[in-house]
Parts: C-alpha cells; structure tokens; sequence
C-alpha cells in the first residue's frame, strides 16, 4: 500500500517558508555574534533570498543583470563608502559619537554610521530586531550584485573586459567625466551592469539625487567589484559582518525607549501640564506644525489658496526662510521640541495648546473655539518609529510616571497613527483605514476600534479603503505571492506597514490589562499609499513619490486635529496607577 503523495507548496507557501528560514537564520547569526556572507551561513540567506524574490529586489535572481532600481533603494539605506568596506560592524551606542570618526548618516534612514578605516565600517543599531534584519537584507542583496559585477568584469578565460579596464581609468582619474566623454562612460557601465543604456542612465541620475550621500554610480560600480574580486583573488580578505557584545546584549531591553519616554514625561511634570488631556500623535515632524502655525505665520508674507496648496509651497526646494519663519513662530507659540539623546532618532514636539492663537486657526480646522479653549488639549507629536521599536516607544510611553516614588499615569485621550504604507487594492496616493492588524509570520491578530471611518475622507479626490492590514516582518522581503494571499484569500487585507500591529500591542496591554490608559481612549489609524508592491515598477525602489503625498497627509493631518479639537475631554487629574 503507496502512501498519498502530499501537493506541491504553494508560491504563496514557498514563500512564506523562505522568509522564516531567514529570520531565523539572522537570529541565530546575530547571537553567533559573526558571519562571512560568502560562507556557509551567508550562502544560507542568499538562497532564501532567491527563493522568496522580493519585489523591491527586482532582478536579483538574474545571473547577469545588476538591479538597479533596488541597488539605488538599498544605497540610500546604508551609509556613505559601504560598497568598498569588506567589515562591517553592528553595534549600539558605545561611543562612537566622541570619537574622530565623521558621523554618517545614510539619505532615507536616520542611523549614526562610522567609517573606521579603508576596510571597516561601523553601523549604529538602536532601533531593535526590525533594523538588524533589515540591514543585514539590504547587505545580503548588495553582496550579490557584487559577485554579478565581478563575474561581468571579466572574461571566460580569466582575463579583464575591456569595459572594466575603460571603468578602472575612470576612477584612477578621480571618478570624475566630462562632459563629453559622460555617454561613452556610461556605455562602458552598461555592459559591465547587463543593462541598457536608457537603464544605466536613468539610475546614475537618481544617484545624483542624493550626491551628498553616496559616492556615485561609477565609483559604488567599482567598489562593489572590487571587494569581490579581492575575496575571491586574495586570501585572508573575506567580506565579514560582526555584531558587538554590547549589541547582543542590549536589544529587546528597551534602554533607549525608555530614556526617551521618561525625558518625555519630566519635561511633562516639570511645566506642570500633567491635567492636560494628551493626543499622541505618531507623524511626520511638518505636518501637525504647519497645519496648526502655517497660516498665522505667514499671513503677511505670502498668499496660498488652502492647507494643501500652503504645504506644497512650503515643501519645495529655496523655501528654507519660509519654513524657519513658520519654525520661530511655533517657539513663541506652545510648540516645544525635544530632540532625541538618547539613541532612539525620534523627534518629538510637545504643543501646549493653550498658547495657540485660537482665531488665527485655519478655518480648514473644523474646531468649536471655545471647547478648545476649555479642554487645552497638549499634543505629543512624535516622529515615525522603525518596525518592532513602535513597541517599545509606546509602551514605555504609556507606562506610569514615577516623580516623587509614587505612580502616575499620563492622562491619554488619544492616540493617532498616521503614515505611510504599501497599498494592495489601489495606487499611490490613496488612502487605507486598518480596522485591524495581522502579524505576518505568526498567529497575531489585533481587532481595533478605529475612530477614523472612510467617511472622514469621502468627497475630496481620493481613494479610500477599509479593512485588515498586515505588519509585516520587513518591506524588503515582501514578494507578489504572499502578498496576493492576502489581499485575495478571507484575510481580504488593503495594505502593508511595518509598525501597528507593534503599537496596537503596546496600546492593549496598557488599555485592558495594565490600566494606566483610559479604556475610552480614542485610537486612529490612517496611512497613505507610498507604493503598490503588486504593480510592476510601483515598489518603493522605483522612486519617491515626490508631492504626491502632500496632500494624503495634510487631509490626514487635518482630519486628526479636527477630531482631537471635537473630544469632549476636560482636563483633570491624571488617574493614579493601581
């Protein structure tokens, strides 16, 4: 008697599978305390890598063609020169920032990174889990059109191209073209790369975007390859990531969280605003500051036709003495800033409402003046959090306050949530609404009562969808499979982000077990499209979405402090932890 033979995974399953053998093989590597990305353990995460083949990655799996899109996406996350270093260093706060060493900071990731000499670099870790896999992806990927430019950069025989030698004059001669020489150069990185013309081009420009942080398309070219070809030519120079023991030991503990909160909370207690109803509000650090301060700022110098029109102006380039007008107004008018100290990169405003000049409020606003007035709301803008540190912030903001040996709790009315995420069911743009958040990878699921309902945003030009959104483990390694099960299957999810399910968790543990939020605390959750993963070339990795998400965020923005603005709360005393 034949035993059933069992079905063939699904794509969707496949997938899913890739991803837990990388999590779990990053963990492991993470307390080994090293790895060599091209030894047995590094090839382990390539080929799960190969397997899973993330959208933002494109072509990674092509074993010829550098991906450029994602190589851009990847260089934007990682620091200045990391192409040419072959150690790489994750470490915590150690002190670094007293040393010689020029602090790094990569374009679209706010992480102190440290060049230590021609062969190391040091990148600071104080975000948690989320931003060591996700560091530890982007260089797995990095490594890997690496070995795709060595192998472009000679022939079947062993010898040079005649495209690698053309490329190795150009950086000898300071990495520098004129003029015209640019497309000549161009068409020599074209074939070294597998890609063309047109496709070369158009990623050396989005390289000059952000000139200030990378060293540009020819010499990250070359530097990629070269630190291949010296591990595969050389002996005793393997590429090689470490982790430091302080690192190990510190992550999951909460130390800069909660440093941070607890300065949060002093500042709090010291002003003696601790009465006042608090609305945290999770968001950029513009949008709050100048829907609230824009118009009164700049009335007498210069004119815009609304909210939006007034963001825009404010957000393009050359409008710096704009902006720094609106920024020493908001000094003299309650808004105080707390930049962060203690490792975490989150800016937070504390605005003291009860110094806005009510009148001068845009009319945008829907607000009853006088309940503003009465209730004097304080507001807790803080800066968006990265993947599993949403957790930590908000729970040991939440947590009560101890100033004189004696608990308090802070007297939360309620918290917003507003950002940016990828979209399943529409475009960029649009907007998404969780009524809950799914756990990718585990069994987690948290319900909510959102207090946002697609009717807050109907008749205004966009798209707006209700329902599940997943939180996922790390945007760079989500792929079309298991993204369509869950948009498709009884999940029916609209959308993708990193963080809410971390703070919903952190916000129900206090709510209805630990006691120290009020059970009628307002929750909100809104996120705008800042890409869509199922379409062809609408991944992150194919660009910003420049002022497209103006005006997605200041409806959002506005939306929020209207609600805030309607909350029937007063101030009272803030409820003492059992």
């Amino acid at each position: 008697m034949s035993l059933e033979q069992s079905p063939p995974l699904t794509r969707a399953q496949e997938s899913r599978v890739a991803i837990e053998r990388l999590y779990i093989t990053m963990r492991h590597l993470f307390n080994r305390g090293f790895y060599k990305p091209s030894g047995v353990s590094g090839e382990e995460i390539r080929r799960a890598l190969l397997i899973l083949q993330p959208e933002i990655y494109g072509l990674v799996g092509d074993p010829q063609r550098v991906e450029l899109d994602g190589l851009v996406y990847v260089m934007d996350r990682l620091p200045k020169g990391i192409e040419a270093c072959r150690i790489i260093t994750l470490a915590s706060r150690e002190g670094f920032e007293y040393s010689h060493f020029p602090v790094l900071v990569p374009a679209k990731r706010r992480r102190n990174c440290y060049r230590v000499d021609q062969e190391q670099m040091v990148i600071e870790v104080t975000n948690g889990r989320s931003e060591i896999y996700d560091i530890l992806t982007h260089l797995t990927f990095m490594f890997m059109e690496a070995d795709k430019i060595r192998r472009n950069a000679f022939q079947e025989r062993g010898s040079k191209t005649r495209e690698w030698e053309k490329l190795e004059a150009i950086i000898r001669a300071g990495g520098m073209v004129n003029e015209d020489e640019h497309e000549l150069a161009l068409t020599y990185l074209s074939s070294i790369l597998g890609r063309t013309f047109e496709e070369t081009q158009r990623a050396y420009r989005r390289f000059e975007e952000t000139a200030g942080t990378n060293n540009g398309l020819f010499q990250i070219v070359y530097n990629l390859g070269m630190v291949s070809i010296s591990e595969i030519r050389e002996t005793g120079v393997d590429r090689e990531i470490n982790f430091t023991p302080m690192l190990r030991e510190r992550v999951g503990q909460h130390l800069y969280g909660e440093r941070w909160a607890t300065r949060i909370k002093q500042y709090i207690w010291e002003n003696n605003l601790q009465e006042r109803p608090l609305h945290i509000i999770s968001a950029n650090p513009h949008s709050v500051m100048n829907c609230l301060y824009g118009p009164a700022a700049l009335e007498n110098t210069t004119t815009w036709d609304d909210l939006y029109d007034l963001a825009l102006k404010l957000s393009q380039p050359g409008q710096q003495e704009l902006r720094q007008q609106v920024s020493d107004y908001t000094l003299a008018h309650g808004l105080h800033e707390l930049a962060d100290t203690g490792g975490t990169n989150l800016l937070v405003q504390l605005i003291d409402t009860a110094r806005i000049n009510i009148p001068q409020l845009s009319p945008e606003i829907s607000h009853d003046p006088a309940q503003v007035q009465a209730a004097q709301p304080l507001l807790l803008v803080m800066d968006y959090a990265f993947g599993e540190q949403a957790f930590e912030a908000m729970d040991e903001l939440l947590k009560p306050y101890e100033p004189h040996e004696e608990p308090y709790s802070l007297n939360v009315a309620s918290i917003s949530i507003i950002g940016k995420a990828g979209i399943l069911t529409g475009g960029k743009g649009d907007l998404m609404l969780p009524t809950s958040h799914i756990f990718e990878g585990t069994a987690d699921n948290y319900p909510l009562d959102n207090d946002f309902c697609k009717a807050d945003f109907e008749g205004h030009g966009l798209a707006v969808y209700e329902g599940a959104m997943i939180t996922v483990l790390g945007t760079s390694l989500q792929n079309k499979d298991i993204l369509s099960y869950f948009r498709n299957s009884s999940w029916k999810a609209v959308g993708l982000e990193m963080e809410g399910a971390h703070y919903q968790k952190a916000i129900q543990s206090h709510v209805a077990i630990r006691n120290s939020v009020p059970p009628n605390v307002k929750v909100r959750y809104a996120y705008y499209a800042s890409d869509n993963p199922l379409i062809t070339g609408g991944t992150l990795a194919s660009g910003s979405l420049g002022t497209l998400g103006v005006k997605p965020t200041y409806l959002i923005t506005i939306k929020c402090l209207e609600k805030i603005f309607s909350q029937h709360v007063t101030a009272q005393e803030a409820p003492v932890a059992e």
